[in-house]
């Protein structure tokens, strides 16, 4: 009779701790789901008829970074935030109900990736690149869209810069914590790297002549230039680093739904989704 007991009441507490929130940290990292070394290409286990719905009542912190058109960025009027992210994050609520406290929270990457980290904030869908040094600090869904870098200059400074080749001995900005800061710190080592808190500063740089290039994802670049009338800037040479920028959506190694994020990402991607989300925002 007391091992009946035992046995009940122990069911009863792991079905407490299923059901605990994002921010419950686990007992301990040893012995616990592979999730945190799952690579983005990775399926999710869960059934599709087990994703739907299965985060109502659950609440999540969502940070993005808003500076970084087509994917997360303001509209005109400098408060809504609008983009291939935003609305991606819409879509995943849409099936799995979660909701999400307090609204996206906008921040830098640096700050992003931080608060990610930590455990300050449950989810992050900001074009966010699953790099082995981020992995390290925190789990990625399959990926769900891949570019490489470009470089941009000014075309009227005429730097002499036709591609990622010529950056030696030249003035390059990187938006600091994204690939493109990666890549120039492991790959540029005879160049004056100039690293800035947010891509719309060294934008401003390179079309005020202060940098010679700025590298950035092959989306973003084209969007800008898109965008922005009156630019100076243009992409010179192809795309490098290819896939070595995957975007995927990053999830706390706190956070316990990993798999109902990951599976409904890949429902969005069969159903065709993202070409959809791709085609309103980044062609």
């Amino acid at each position: 009779m007391k091992k009946k007991i035992f046995t009940v009441m122990l069911c009863l507490a792991m079905a407490g701790a299923m059901l605990s929130g994002c921010q419950k940290k686990p007992e301990s990292s040893e012995g616990s789901s592979s999730s945190s070394d799952s690579e983005p290409d990775k399926k999710s286990d869960t059934a599709p008829e087990d994703i739907k719905g299965s985060m109502e009542g659950v609440t999540l912190k969502v940070g993005t970074s808003g500076l970084f058109g087509p994917f997360s960025y303001y509209d005109a009027d400098g408060k809504t935030l609008i983009g291939y992210d935003m609305d991606l994050l819409t879509d995943l609520q849409d099936i799995l109900g979660f909701d999400i406290d307090g609204g996206v929270q906008a921040m830098d990457y640096s700050a992003l990736t931080a608060s990610l980290a930590e455990g300050k904030l449950d989810v992050g869908a900001a074009a966010l690149c699953a790099t082995d040094e981020r992995k390290e600090v925190m789990n990625f869904t399959d990926i769900y869209c891949d570019s490489g870098q470009v470089v941009m200059i000014n075309k009227e400074e005429n730097p002499g810069i036709a591609g990622v080749d010529d950056l030696a001995e030249k003035k390059v900005a990187v938006e600091k914590g994204t690939a493109s800061h990666i890549y120039a710190t492991k790959n540029l080592e005879d160049s004056d790297i100039e690293v800035h808190d947010t891509i719309t500063t060294a934008y401003e740089s390179l079309e005020q002549g202060k940098v010679d290039a700025v590298i950035q994802d092959g989306p973003g670049a084209a969007f800008y230039i898109k965008t922005t009338e009156g630019t100076k800037l243009e992409v010179t040479g192809g795309e490098f680093n290819q896939g070595q920028a995957p975007y995927a959506v990053a999830v706390s190694k706190d956070c316990e739904y990993l798999d109902q994020i990951n599976g409904a990402l890949n429902m969005l991607k069969d159903d065709g989704t993202l070409d959809e989300l791709y085609t309103k925002w980044c062609e």
